[in-house]
Formats: structure tokens, sequence, C-alpha cells
């Protein structure tokens, strides 16, 4: 099975000092399996053993089945409902409110980062193709943001009605309980209700719920009678949850292919559930990065060559970071952006610690046309001898003469390699680290589901705000 995202990790394994991806095939295949295994087990609704609590394995297959259901009944099924209502979204406002936070929010985010306009919400409605500009809030406590965004937004009935002034807001939280997101959503609704009128038809159709079948943000859903709202399953843990609604539902309102972001996700389980080692971009990328962990590269750089895929690493860290950062175990994951990080990162990775492996994230064709150096009379700048060559050309010359640099001194590097930043690859990305999370959890024998260690410091926050 071809793919449009490649994995070569030839240089580092040339600076291996023991070991190799052969000699780690039976520990691979075997975690492969019981990743395998563990989805049958979830999908059967069997008992799950206490040791693998909980297992939120329900991602591995859910791209592909909200595409049968597409396929089966493309009006009534869910994905049919979120294209449907990313559309209304679309004719009726000018600016969507994104809430959410961690899983709930930095899937979005590095979708609208990888395939959006790099400047797509300064652009005029129609330069944007009539999307909705969007903003994302409730990620964090900041009283300056919130108050900026709170100021843009009209909140009386006295505001301006034009298309161009109204606004709607998703809000992302499986439990609507997650403070940052919930205090940001009662503001939003303070403001949205002031607009539109508490309890309005209109309003109604502006607040669009993404969230458990259960939970305080459920309980206002049913109560408010939202028009439309959108499950997060069962079994797909917040990290986990890019191919839900959580990604799907913003990706549909920018106007994005959802259906070939689910394609290259669920084409890319085809590829982990049959290729070989060696062939294999999930078992060969978890390889890898074992073998250079057990070498004392602990920390994950995970290196993007242009801006618009930092979001894509971000989301990343946490994935990495919540998953397997476990009993004192798991790698420390780090995204960086180059060129820019070169001159602010450049010198530890050349001659820091021996304790990174590099995993370039290269894309092999532009969005944009390329843009080609011009030649000047006069050269003070002294770049007359690029004139002719393209910003590609420099990015090129950079990738590796930078890669040349580390092999040098025996830093080790790996190439994702993507053919373009489409929605079908960028699918393919993200089903990638999700899957290669898991198996590597497996491998070391760490459960990569549920993150018991972010709940003291939300406890101890909930603790001190109640005290008088």
């Amino acid at each position: 099975m071809s793919s449009a995202l490649r994995y070569d990790p030839s240089a580092a394994l040339s600076l291996l000092d023991s070991g190799s991806l052969e000699s780690l095939t039976e520990k691979l295949n075997a975690a492969r399996a019981e990743t395998l295994a563990d989805v049958d087990l979830f999908e059967s609704g069997g008992k799950v053993p206490a040791v693998k609590e909980p297992l939120d394995a329900g991602f591995i297959n859910f791209p592909r089945q909200l595409l049968d259901e597409y396929e089966a009944d493309a009006s009534g099924s869910q994905l049919g409902r979120i294209i449907a209502t990313a559309e209304r979204l679309r004719a009726d406002v000018d600016r969507v409110v994104l809430l959410g936070i961690g899983g709930s929010y930095m899937g979005a985010r590095a979708l609208f980062e990888a395939l959006c306009h790099p400047y797509h919400n300064e652009l005029s409605r129609a330069a944007r193709n009539e999307v909705p500009r969007v903003s994302f809030e409730g990620n964090n406590v900041d009283n300056d943001a919130l108050s900026a965004l709170l100021g843009m937004l009209p909140n009386s009935p006295d505001c301006p009605r034009e298309l161009t002034d109204r606004w709607a807001t998703v809000v992302i939280s499986k439990s609507g309980g997650t403070l940052e997101t919930a205090l940001a959503f009662r503001l939003m609704r303070q403001s949205i209700e002031g607009y539109y009128g508490a309890g309005s038809d209109e309003l109604r159709r502006m607040i669009v719920p993404v969230t458990g079948e259960v939970g305080k943000l459920r309980s206002i859903t049913d109560e408010q009678k939202y028009a439309s709202h959108f499950p997060i399953p069962d079994g797909i843990g917040g990290r986990f949850s890019i191919f839900t609604a959580v990604g799907l539902l913003p990706a549909a309102i920018l106007g994005l292919d959802i259906k070939a972001l689910l394609q290259g996700a669920a084409d890319m389980t085809d590829l982990f559930r049959t290729a070989p080692v060696g062939k294999n971009p999930v078992l060969d990328y978890t390889g890898v990065c074992h073998l250079f962990e057990n070498q004392g590269a602990k920390i994950r750089l995970l290196s993007t060559w242009g801006k618009k895929l930092e979001a894509a690493g971000l989301w990343y860290d946490q994935l990495l970071s919540e998953s397997l950062g476990k009993e004192e175990k798991g790698a420390t994951p780090i995204t960086v952006v180059n060129t820019r990080d070169l001159h602010s990162r450049g010198q530890q990775h050349q001659e820091g610690r021996r304790d990174k492996l590099i995993t370039n994230v290269i894309v092999e064709s532009t969005s944009a046309p390329d843009v080609t150096v011009p030649r000047f009379a006069s050269d003070q700048d002294g770049l007359n001898k690029y004139a002719g060559k393209t910003v590609s050309d420099v990015l090129s010359a950079a990738i590796q003469g930078t890669n040349e640099a580390y092999a040098g001194v025996n830093r080790p590097t790996a190439n994702l390699l993507m053919l373009a930043v489409t929605e079908h690859t960028m699918g393919q990305f993200f089903q990638m680290l999700m899957l290669a999370t898991v198996v590597e959890g497996r491998l070391i024998g760490i459960n990569p589901y549920g993150q018991p260690g972010v709940e003291a410091y939300k406890q101890n926050t909930m603790r001190i705000l109640g005290e008088d």
C-alpha cells in the first residue's frame, strides 16, 4: 500500500552503537498484536483487565466507521450532520469562537494552521471563500486575552447585525467541568446571549457543544435545547479525539475536506495492520525511538521545517507526554520550527548533551507558488548570487546543510517526509503518531491511555478557589 507519508530513519540507524530495527521485529509485532487485540476487546464490550483500564482504543477504527456510516446514509450519519452544521455556520456568521483545552483544542488548532491560509483571519470574507474567522479560547487562564476577545464580540441587541458582525461559538469538553473551558464558556454565553437574546431560537443555533453523553456541558445542552450538538464517544480519550467531532467540526467549519482527512487516517491504520517492520511507518518510528531512548536519547525533537506544522508538533507534545510520561518513564517531546529555531536551539542540538533524537518533518512541495529571489542592480546585501533560486531552494539547502552538520558530529536524525500538506496526508500523520504512541506504550509496559498525573493540580486549584 502506497503512502503520501514516508519515514526514513537511515541516517539515525547508521549511528547505532548496538541493536538494529530488525532486532526489534518480534517485540514490535507483539506490541502491534496487543494493540489490535485491545481494539477487538474494546469493540466486543468484553471485560477489560484492571491493568488495562482505561482502554481508550476506540480511536483506531473510528475513522473507517465514520466513513462507512456516511457511505450508507450521507445525510443521517454523524459525518453528514457535522458537514451540514458547518455549512450552516459558514453561511450565518463571520467568526466562530472555538472553546477547548488540551485534546479538545490542540487538534483543531493543528488542522487550522496546517491547512488554512497562514493569515486566514486577516483576509476578507471573499478571500476566505466565505469561511468564518476562527478564534481559539478556553485553552488557558489569561484575563487579558479573554478580555480582548470579549471586547471584539458584539454583546447586545443594539450591536450591528450584518453578516460580518455575527458570531457563533463551538464549545468542546467531554465533561464540561474543565475549569479553563467552563470559565470561558460562561463568559461567552453571557456575551452571545446578550447579542442574540437568551433563550431565542437564533441563539440556540449559534452555540454548538461537542461533549460526552453525561456531564455538566451535556446538562446545559439539554436544558438550553441547542439546535446542534455532537458527542465525544466513550473509549476515545481527549488527545486521541482529533477524528471525532472534536477535530472534524472545526475542520468542516473551515471548509476542509474532512472525508479526505478520515481517509488518510483509515489508510494509515490499514498500513499499520499489514505492513512488515521496515515498511511500516508506525512500527519503524516506534522502534527507532525505542532504540535511541535505550542509548540515552530521552529527548525527542520533532523538527518541523516551516511554520504551518508547529501546532501539529505541539499536538504531538501533548500526545506523547500524557500517554507515556508515567512511572518515571517516557521520552520528553519538544517541537522546533526550522530554520527559525536554528538561531536559538541549534547550538545545543549541535554541541550539547547527546540526549536527543531529531525527527525532521519535511514537506516536499509547497502549497503556494514558489517565490523567486530577485536580482537588484545594487547588490549591497550580496544576494545576487542566489538570484533565480526559490525560497524552497534555500530551505532545501538549509535542511541538507543542517543534517550534514549533525551527521558530522554523530547526532542522530530521521526524516518524516510528506509529499504535500493536504487533508489526506495530515490524516495519515496524526493517525501514525497516535498508533505509534500506543504501540510504544505496549512495548515498554505502560498503559498509553488515561492521564492520572494531571488530576492533582486540578484538585488543588479547585480547593484553593473554594477557600474563603
